[in-house]
């Protein structure tokens, strides 16, 4: 378990115990059994990014404080270099790079996501909002609601991010794509 996984960890269980809510009570909130929910707050098992989106909205503060235990500060703009945002490496074979995360009140989460090649099979997710991807280089599977869909670089997908996703890079080589989650 990476110390990233361990402080996100523990940024919810905070959340949750000043909300004075039980463990219980909150995993019914986001229709998970207890023992599922306890894994995420004791970081032995990855938290998927759409429960943190959604665990951010339910609990009234910003993506970017769970991610990194900081507050967006910037209203007007927000200025990224290359390979300069935060990076989220939560996932084997994924690595997100959050290229809004100081922009306060942000409508949208947007991420450049690279995905290495790997043989595991694709691990399906779902959250509320919308997703919009859009293949920066490789080619990318996607799989919604059990269809394959197969994106190369310039193509993109817009889709009601409810329906269980997934996304491989093919090939066997990294696959990079722009993914704009909408709140």
């Amino acid at each position: 378990m990476n110390d990233e996984l361990k402080n996100i960890a523990l940024r919810i269980r905070a959340l949750r115990e000043i909300s004075g809510m039980t463990v219980e009570e909150t995993a019914s909130n986001f229709k998970l059994t207890t023992e599922k929910y306890q894994t995420y707050e004791n970081a032995s098992e990855d938290i998927p990014m759409g429960f943190l989106l959604e665990f951010a909205r339910f609990f009234k503060v910003e993506f970017t404080d769970l991610l990194t235990g900081g507050t967006p500060m910037l209203h007007t703009f927000s200025y990224v270099k290359k390979d300069r945002g935060v990076k989220v490496d939560r996932r084997a074979h994924y690595e997100y790079q959050h290229l809004a995360y100081n922009f306060a009140n942000k409508k949208a989460e947007p991420f450049l996501v690279t995905i290495e090649p790997n043989d595991s099979p694709i691990n399906l997710n779902a959250h509320e909002g919308q997703e919009f991807n859009y293949c920066v280089d490789g080619r990318l599977m996607i799989v919604i609601n059990g269809q394959e869909l197969v994106l190369e670089a310039g193509d993109s997908l817009y889709f009601n991010s409810l329906s269980p996703h997934g996304m491989k890079a093919l090939d066997g080589t990294t696959a990079k794509f722009l993914a704009i989650i909408l709140n």
